[in-house]
């Protein structure tokens, strides 16, 4: 397979260099998102497909939808600022007058931010972005969505599996579209002993817009935020 000669290709092998300039730059990119999301709280984290889809399609709809709801509970909305569900997202915090958050991403094929974030910020190192997405969200929720939205799904579980990150609720949204991963991590990695029941049970499938945000709500008024900022009631 011929090279590409992308300039974002192959960061791994970057920092591999050992260049001290590329450690100012990570820094510099964690100092930018802690600066600008430094008020975001509380907020809820809206993954999902990157795909380009028309607004009537129905995931683009209860999406949006999702996000409406929750901004008007008082949550500021944080997406990865691209098109698909991602702008869905934001829309519909937008239209829910909360802050909405894209943080976009640098790749060889350009994803453009897309035009409902009220703020924008673009990483170059997925490790930052990943961490943005994840330190100011009070839950996570998934709507169908690639590679990408798999690869956030079960890095969030292995943080909240190890205790890294407090055990937010994980929404999964429409059962059909995510039967056939939960039927296989039950019935042969939860079978071959590589993990545990417990973590099975930070997994919720919900179906509907009013499921999602009842479960949001719901465990906000059960616990203790440790250090977010509680919504009012």
């Amino acid at each position: 397979m011929p090279e590409q000669n992308h300039p974002y290709e192959y960061e791994i092998e970057e920092l591999a260099n050992r260049n001290s300039w590329h450690m100012f730059r990570i820094i510099g990119e964690f100092v930018e998102g802690f600066d600008a999301l430094a008020n975001v709280e509380p907020a809820v984290t809206i993954y999902g497909s990157a795909r380009e889809f028309k607004h009537d399609h129905p995931l683009y709809v209860k999406t949006e939808e999702i996000a409406f709801r929750l901004a008007k509970q008082g949550f500021s909305i944080i997406t990865g600022g691209g098109p698909g569900a991602m702008e869905a997202a934001n829309k519909g915090a937008l239209r829910g007058e909360a802050r909405s958050v894209g943080l976009n991403i640098k790749l060889p094929m350009e994803q453009k931010p897309n035009d409902f974030s009220t703020t924008t910020l673009t990483f170059r190192y997925f490790f930052v972005r990943k961490v943005m997405l994840v330190k100011y969200a009070s839950a996570f929720i998934f709507m169908p969505g690639g590679l990408g939205t798999l690869d956030e799904l079960t890095e969030v579980l292995t943080l909240i599996q190890t205790h890294k990150i407090k055990p937010f609720p994980v929404i999964l949204v429409d059962s059909d579209y995510w039967k056939g991963m939960l039927d296989w991590m039950r019935n042969t990695v939860l079978a071959q002993g590589f993990i545990s029941e417990e973590d099975l049970k930070l997994l919720r499938v919900c179906d509907t817009v009013d499921e999602v945000v009842n479960a949001v709500r719901m465990w906000q008024h059960k616990h203790e935020l440790g250090g977010k900022k509680a919504i009012s009631q």
